[in-house]
């Protein structure tokens, strides 16, 4: 088998995991932008290497050594995404894209480097975290941002990497991991939200946003005074 081609199939499967405990084939030929048919007898190869369990019409998952792989690819590819940043100024909406080219290749010595040279860093420019060197991960008590109500206080504490027109125009609004946010109000009927950037109390520069948005920030609530 492409040993490209598997960890790409691996990783897709450990992130579509996040919100199935199994996960059908169409949504991750979707994901990968293959057809069913090609999925499906990928699947079926890694099933053959231990890799993944899967189930007819159930759908898919990872086996520990499976997920062995995803984890180790995802720390390649999110140290990689943290050197461009911060190494070489990369704008943040364009190191999801290079660092897709850069996590098959990454030598486990230079890996060691770019973790000890960035400071042995726990997330990436997105906010996701960083698994560690023998394949643990943080796992995180998170909400979407289009889960909280009207008065909340939040920290942003990652944002989706998928879209890089997203990413850019969350750029623009400085919603950044690690920005303090206030949801201001909630329209009742499109559910679009006002937002302000704490400690900043001017309404002039409260913002508006929609769901799709709202969708691709995860949030930590943080409690009244």
């Amino acid at each position: 088998m492409n040993s490209q081609a598997v960890e790409d199939y691996l990783k897709a499967i450990y992130k579509l995991q996040s919100s199935q405990s199994m996960v059908v084939t169409s949504a991750l030929a979707d994901h990968l932008k293959v057809n069913p048919a090609s999925a499906t007898g990928m699947i079926k190869k890694l099933a053959d290497s231990n890799l993944v369990s899967y189930e007819r019409y159930q759908g898919v998952k990872l086996t520990p050594p499976g997920e062995k792989i995803a984890l180790e690819v995802i720390r390649h590819h999110r140290l990689i995404e943290l050197y461009l940043a911060e190494a070489l100024n990369v704008p943040w909406d364009q190191v999801h894209d290079e660092a897709e080219k850069w996590e098959h290749i990454l030598s486990e010595d230079l890996e060691d480097r770019i973790d000890k040279i960035l400071g042995y860093p726990t997330t990436d420019p997105h906010g996701a975290p960083i698994p560690s060197r023998d394949g643990n991960i943080e796992q995180r008590n998170t909400n979407l941002l289009s889960e909280l109500t009207q008065g909340d206080n939040a920290i942003i504490v990652e944002v989706s990497d998928d879209d890089t027109d997203m990413l850019r125009y969350l750029g623009k609004l400085e919603l950044y991991p690690q920005t303090n946010i206030q949801i201001i109000s909630i329209s009742p009927f499109d559910q679009l939200i006002t937002i302000r950037i704490i400690p900043n109390k001017d309404s002039n520069n409260d913002f508006v946003i929609g769901q799709k948005v709202a969708s691709s920030i995860l949030v930590s609530k943080l409690e009244e005074d």
